[in-house]
Formats: C-alpha cells, structure tokens, sequence
C-alpha cells in the first residue's frame, strides 16, 4: 500500500469527519446510498491521477503546464489554493476545538500549537514522520463501526437508505449534498495522488522525468489495487460515522450539531464518558494527516507550476519556495480561525467550497489522461472516462441545485 492508503485517509479529514456528523445528526439514514454512488465516482478521479503521475513521470500541475496555457494553468492552482486554505483552516479549527472540549484551555491557543506544530514537522522533519506516527491515530475512527452496533440501529431502514437513493428539494440538503461529495472528492486530493506517485517513483532512483516515464503493466495494477483500497477505507469510514449519528444523535432529536461536543455525543453507547476523548483523539490523528496534505498538494502544485524545485522529500534548504507555499498556507488558514467562524459551520461548509470548486478540475484531469498524445496507450479505457464524465456531471447538478434552492 502506498500514495491512496494515505490518500484515503487524509480524505477523512476533520473536515470530512464534521461533514458525516452533521449529515446524520440532521438528516438520519436517509443519505447512506451516498457512500456506495461516491465510491466508484471517487475511485474512478483518484486512479486517474495516480495513472497521470505513474505514466508521465510529472505532478499534475506540471502536466497541466505542458499543455494548456497560462491562465488554465494558474485558475486550476487558484481553485486548489483558495479551496485548501478555507479547509487548513477549518482542520486546525476542529482540532482546536475538540482539544479544548478535553482540557478545558481554550481553542484560543490550540489552534495555533497545531499549526505550529504541523509546520515544524513539514520544515524540520518530515511529512513521512507524521504519516508513520499519526496515521495510527486514524483508526480511532473505526470505534464508528462498533459504536453503530452498540446503538442498535433499525437495520430495515439502514439497509433502505442504503440501496435506495433519498432526494429531498430544501437548501439544507442540497448543501449537504455537495458537502459530502466535496469532501469525498476534493481537488487537493487530484495533485496530491499524482506527486506522491511521483514520489515513489523518485524513492526507486527514477530521479528524471525521462527515468520515470512510462509503465509497466505491474506499476498500474499495483497503483490501482492501491487506490481501490484507500477510497474504500474512507467511503467506510463515511458510511458508519453517518449511520452512527443518525442512529444515536437524530434517532434521540438532536438533528443540530453546533458544537465539537454534540458530535462527540454519537460514540456515547461506546465509550461512555470517554466518547469524547475517543472523538478528540481520531480528529487530531486525522487533523495530522489532513493538514499536511492540504497544505503539501498546494506546495506541489504551486512549485510544478512555477518550475521550482522542491518536494516533502527535501531539506529545507534545497527547497525554500516549496515551504514558504507550506508557511503561507498554514498562516492563512490559521488566521481564518480569528476571524469569527463557527469551527464546525467552517468545516461543513470548507467541505460545500470543494464540492463546488471540484469539477472544472476534474474535467482537466480527464481531458489529459484521456489524451494519447500525453498517456499513449495508458490513455483512459472507455469505462474510467465514463465514470470521471458522471462525476463531474453529478457534482455540477449537484452544485446547481444547491444554488437554484437558496432562497
């Protein structure tokens, strides 16, 4: 396993977390069939790009460079940033805040520890470091599995929900519709998946662009099984923290959450008074996780873009722009957190922001694998083409109809 495990699990993001939280506090079982409709949809968008950066040898952004003009170039990495930032910082926010729902200190200085900490852990030691130590931390996430058990589920409607999709004209769900496909189906995800393929490639001694282009036959199929099994340990994570909410916190009337506390509540049949120990400490691991990756892809692909050298792989020294992009981002995330916002409104509609943002950059990502000129014979097959088209089509409706319901 490698680049879609971790992508997987850096699509589980406190973000991601809060968006599954409040979609079954506020709307029950009936929006499980998402998880099973997004999992091939995302699946198709991540092979993708990790076939992008498996056959090119390049990033993305620097694809993109190669192809299109200046200003596609630039509006697709003005889309990610913007994206990215809005969710750092509402990540360090939710971490924040379920760290102060433990302690008792305020988020006030949390948010800040976490950024700092974060940031010195890209500069000074290693992205890869914080995988190794805090991807562990993730796993927290499955006690959603067992707490769904525990809180005796109406299996009937769960299996309903599930196979039968429920669609209801109100702005609270088409919002919450474009959440959960914004945050299963994020556009830092796209650059991230390719330059981590990169990366590995670069790790087997493929140090040019002309070593590591091209495939083998066993690169794909590994890069692929990989991918598979990353989306399905996120798309798994998201079915049972919705059905754990909507089985505890909407079954009992508690249709709003407002705070880090009432999303807690929903591991309560688990874990008693430690719920919320047991939430806070799968949100950090996974805020660990997350943040690094937000702030690393708009790094890659603002680097690839302006032809820097530089990647989570170097020294400081060797790639000052790449972490200035990383500092940057990490300031302007955590100065959104003193600007006023909710922390968990920010990171459901952090997660509204990539579901909107998404689809002009997935259709990118289409046109060039799907190009011969670019992929030769590794170019989409007809299926992974009409897959990435649906994707894009359900997210623009989607996004759509979100707008056409505000009143």
């Amino acid at each position: 396993m490698g680049p879609g495990l971790i992508t997987g699990a850096a699509d589980d993001d406190p973000s991601g977390i809060s968006t599954y939280s409040v979609t079954g506090a506020t709307f029950g079982y009936a929006p499980l069939w998402t998880a099973l409709f997004s999992f091939p949809l995302m699946t198709a968008v991540q092979m993708m790009c990790a076939r992008l950066g498996v056959v090119t040898g390049e990033g993305l952004a620097s694809v993109i460079r190669r192809q299109y003009p200046r200003w596609v170039l630039w509006s697709a990495c003005a889309l990610l940033v913007i994206a990215n930032t809005v969710n750092i910082g509402a990540d360090l926010g939710g971490m924040g805040k379920v760290t102060e729902m433990v302690t008792g200190i305020s988020s006030y200085y949390w948010t800040p520890f976490y950024a700092v900490l974060i940031g010195s852990f890209l500069i000074w030691s290693s992205y890869y470091t914080i995988a190794r130590i805090f991807k562990w931390l993730t796993l927290v996430l499955f006690s959603y599995v067992v707490a769904a058990l525990f809180a005796k589920p109406d299996w009937g409607a769960v299996l309903r929900a599930t196979f039968i999709p429920h669609i209801e004209w109100s702005s609270a769900y088409w919002a919450t519709l474009v959440g959960l496909f914004g945050t299963t189906i994020s556009p830092y995800l796209f650059f991230w998946q390719a330059s981590q393929e990169v990366e590995e490639e670069r790790k087997q001694g493929e140090l040019t662009v002309q070593a590591r282009r091209g495939s083998t036959d066993a690169e794909l199929r590994k890069s692929r099984t990989d991918t598979i099994t990353g989306m399905f340990f996120s798309n798994l994570i998201m079915y049972f923290i919705i059905l754990t909410t909507a089985a505890t916190l909407h079954a009992h009337g508690k249709t709003t959450i407002a705070t880090a506390q009432d999303a807690a509540e929903a591991l309560r049949p688990l874990a008693g008074a430690g719920a919320y120990w047991l939430f806070s400490l799968g949100l950090i691991g996974a805020g660990m996780i997350g943040v690094p990756v937000l702030a690393g892809s708009s790094a890659y692909a603002v680097a690839e873009a302006a032809v820097w050298e530089g990647s989570l792989a170097d020294r400081r020294d060797r790639a000052r722009e790449f972490y200035g992009v990383i500092a940057v981002g990490l300031a302007l995330g955590l100065a959104l957190n003193y600007a006023g916002f909710n922390a968990v409104s920010m990171l459901f509609w952090a997660a509204v922001l990539n579901g909107v943002l998404a689809p002009p950059l997935i259709v990118i990502v289409l046109l060039l694998t799907s190009n011969r000129a670019i992929m030769g014979a590794r170019a989409n097959p007809r299926w992974l083409a009409v897959l990435g088209w649906i994707t894009v089509g359900v997210m623009t409706l989607a996004s759509a109809a979100m707008f056409a319901s505000w009143k």
